[in-house]
């Protein structure tokens, strides 16, 4: 009990702290709290199978304690594995391409009180370093986390980087006010795409803006305006929702994160049940692509295991 009420403060005094200002001690704090929360999380399914199996077979005291063991050990790896970011790759293939284009495709950055400055060098360094080869970076939504404030000058790492960065707002965006996200965003020289849309060499890309909140959002007679038959039509939607609609539209491909394909197990195994496109590139009969990215960053917890921190290059070809 005391140290349930410990962790409960430790989570709940240092997010209202970051509601206002940032301070190291209460981002430490924070990931702290919640990196217990997984901990207790696994103990707990450790437990409840200790139990359900000591109904039928008996267990020795030392396979229960390498059962509980096994928690911080994957811990140290999972954490581990939440922050190094990697790069994937994934081919996409067209008919009627005229030139081949290379997209750096990111999602669910998740700036804020777990994983902080770090993360945007991080990505900065990663977009550099695919930048010979890559003609554009777009980022589909939850730039930002909603766990501590955004700064203006909180992405400007980012100014750094070599190719264009195009962004779209997500869900958590808006948590932290999206005017101080945009405004961050703007300072760094990302685009940002709001319901709008922007030409780069033979992409035609439009940003479609998502929020659980009230917004207003185009109507398909609008999205259904913003095609131009002679580009490949890209939309960028945080979720990966709508993607048949989009496709009847007439956009190539349809780019979204959102679900972090579950981040870790068991919720991993939960998010292929709750969402028909978690993870993955998928095709449908009109020859469109929708691609689920798992994301950079990490919601809440800074835990991977079973999914990958990751930028991916998509490779657009001719047939």
């Amino acid at each position: 009990l005391i140290l349930t009420i410990i962790v409960g403060i430790l989570n709940v005094v240092p997010m209202l702290a970051e509601e206002k200002k940032t301070r190291f001690i209460t981002r430490l704090l924070t990931e702290i709290s919640t990196t217990w929360m997984w901990a207790s999380l696994m103990f707990l399914i450790d437990i409840i199978v200790i139990y359900v199996l000591g109904q039928f077979i008996e267990l020795s005291l030392s396979l229960c304690l390498l059962m509980l063991l096994a928690v911080p050990l994957i811990g140290v790896h999972a954490y581990w594995k939440a922050h190094k970011l990697i790069i994937n790759e994934k081919t996409i293939k067209f008919d009627d391409l005229e030139n081949d284009v290379n997209i750096a495709h990111l999602s669910d950055v998740h700036f804020g009180a777990v994983r902080y400055k770090k993360i945007i060098t991080q990505i900065r360094d990663a977009l550099n370093d695919v930048s010979d080869i890559c003609d554009v970076a777009i980022i589909s939504g939850d730039l930002a986390d909603g766990s501590s404030v955004v700064s203006k000058d909180d992405f400007l790492p980012l100014m750094d980087v070599k190719i264009p960065i195009i962004f779209t707002p997500g869900n958590h965006d808006y948590y932290p006010g999206i005017k101080n996200v945009v405004a961050a965003c703007k300072n760094a020289e990302i685009i940002v795409l709001d319901n709008e849309s922007i030409e780069i060499n033979n992409l035609n890309i439009y940003g479609l803006t998502f929020s659980f909140g009230d917004i207003e959002m185009p109507s398909d007679d609008e999205l259904k305006s913003q095609i131009k038959e002679d580009k490949v039509n890209i939309i960028n939607y945080h979720v990966p929702y709508d993607w048949s609609k989009h496709s009847k539209i007439g956009f190539d491909i349809q780019l979204s994160g959102h679900t972090h394909g579950g981040q870790f197990y068991p919720l991993k195994w939960v998010s292929e049940l709750i969402f028909k496109y978690n993870i993955g590139l998928f095709k449908d009969d009109l020859n469109h692509y929708l691609h689920v990215t798992t994301g950079v960053g990490s919601m809440d917890q800074p835990i991977r295991w079973g999914t990958d921190s990751e930028i991916v290059i998509l490779k657009l070809k001719k047939n």
